[in-house]
């Protein structure tokens, strides 16, 4: 009765499972069994290569995905980055007990003359050493990346037309399919209740670690660099007064995007509260600092950033501090500004302005009319696109970018991507729902460095 009530307290987490049919449903159904709080949400393929498509289409509504196995999952890692936490169902030697019943109830297959594939050699052995059957005429093929899995029907095929074998084991429906087309039985192992349970409770953890990441406390803490309080080394002039004032709003306008809170600490620094998961999104993967880039655009002036994360609010600002010391001791900081990141577990990154530093070294260089770059012109396409040019509309998300440029929802993914990646649009941390399931990601464009003929057409 505890844990009853203990449960119905925690947030619900909100499970994809991406899988054939007939194990979506199985997955399902061992899920309602649990005390838990789960909300599963099936999505399933009729091949393992649709996997990232189905992910694609219910990643809004998910905290974390489960793949019915481990080819489905690599399959969709090697189409894109997976927008959620992501686990799968793993391939043991459970699945095969149950099979060789099945297989010797209904006399399809003799267990000492079978092909198997998706299994480890190691857990074959074990398995048939448990049941106490030679294994002289079994053979397997083993998983190891998706090339492998491309293998198992000439794998079963050929062993059974050399006389080799009674029956083939797969994990794979398409390859049971083609097998049974062929002429060659076939039998699916299925993944075991006990094994289901393991899969989700992973999932389970996968997910809510990324809820309790995301809204974990983080503190940063900007300051003027030196060069820019040197005009006004009273903090009392007007001069200062209004350096601090600008520095402000724009300030304002970056936490305005990221869901966070600026705080005035002392004359000429600043304190910026969000979480970890908005940080994340606005530098792109603490990879880079785009508010030193606007705030020297907008004011033309140089300031340090110290971001800090910690278990602690007192440990983040404490953090923080350490990183704004670093970031005043970084080369070239007390020209161009600089921002670094202390971790929890102490670790120090140094973030730069920009993701593309190298390509933007020699931009004088480049001539006056010069093609632009590729986030530049699909930019302007984008915002020639747009009925509306207000604030409002040029908020976008996968989805609106799909619709105006006439591609698919990956397409306007990657085209999202290069956008943040060339300054050119901010990822707008949504804020968490109260229910289960991931809201859409917004982007912000950025306009600034687009021709006033694309923005008067």
């Amino acid at each position: 009765m505890a844990r009853g009530r203990m449960a119905g307290r925690r947030s619900e987490i909100a499970i994809g499972v991406i899988g054939a049919r007939e194990l979506v449903d199985r997955i399902i159904a061992v899920a309602g069994r649990l005390d838990e709080p789960l909300r599963l949400v099936g999505a399933a393929y009729t091949a393992e290569q649709e996997g990232y498509d189905r992910l694609a289409d219910i990643e809004t509504k998910i905290d974390v995905a489960l793949f019915a196995g481990p080819l489905a999952y690599d399959l969709a890692r090697q189409r894109g980055e997976l927008p959620v936490p992501a686990t799968y169902v793993p391939v043991s030697g459970a699945a095969l007990y149950s099979t060789l019943l099945r297989g010797t109830l209904g006399n399809r297959c003799d267990p000492a003359r079978v092909s198997v594939d998706s299994i480890s050699a190691h857990d074959l052995e074990e398995a048939y050493a448990e049941i106490g059957v030679d294994l002289a005429g079994v053979h397997v093929h083993e998983y190891q990346h998706p090339r492998s899995a491309r293998e198992f029907y000439a794998f079963h095929e050929r062993l059974y037309r050399q006389g080799a074998t009674s029956a083939a084991l797969t994990t794979m429906p398409t390859v049971e399919r083609r097998l049974l087309d062929a002429g060659v039985p076939a039998l699916r192992m299925v993944p075991t209740a006990a094994t289901l349970r393991i899969a989700l409770n992973t999932a389970m953890l996968l997910g809510s670690g990324s809820r309790l990441k995301e809204s974990q406390i983080a503190i940063g803490v900007v300051e003027l660099a030196p060069a820019a309080r040197s005009g006004h080394s009273d903090p009392s002039s007007y001069g200062q007064q209004e350096l601090n004032l600008a520095l402000h709003r724009e300030l304002l306008q970056v936490a305005r995007t990221m869901g966070a809170t600026v705080l005035p600490r002392g004359d000429d620094s600043y304190l910026i509260i969000a979480t970890v998961g908005s940080v994340a999104q606005v530098t792109s993967g603490f990879r880079v600092a785009p508010f030193l880039d606007h705030v020297g655009q907008e004011l033309g002036v140089a300031v340090y950033v110290g971001l800090g994360v910690g278990a602690t609010a007192r440990d983040a600002e404490a953090n923080a501090r350490a990183a704004l010391e670093r970031a005043r001791t970084e080369p070239n900081a007390l020209d161009v500004g600089m921002a670094a990141m202390v971790g929890p577990d102490g670790s120090v990154l140094s973030l730069p302005s920009r993701l593309h530093e190298r390509a933007d070294e020699h931009a004088d260089e480049t001539p006056a009319d010069a093609e632009p770059s590729r986030g530049t012109d699909l930019l302007g396409r984008l915002v020639s696109s747009l009925d509306d040019r207000s604030g409002q509309a040029l908020v976008v998300d996968a989805e609106r970018v799909a619709e105006l440029l006439d591609v698919s929802a990956r397409t306007a993914r990657r085209t999202l991507r290069t956008l943040v990646e060339e300054g050119l649009a901010w990822p707008v941390p949504p804020a968490r729902a109260a229910g289960a399931g991931r809201p859409r990601q917004l982007y912000r464009l950025v306009t600034a460095k687009l021709s006033p003929s694309v923005l008067d057409d």
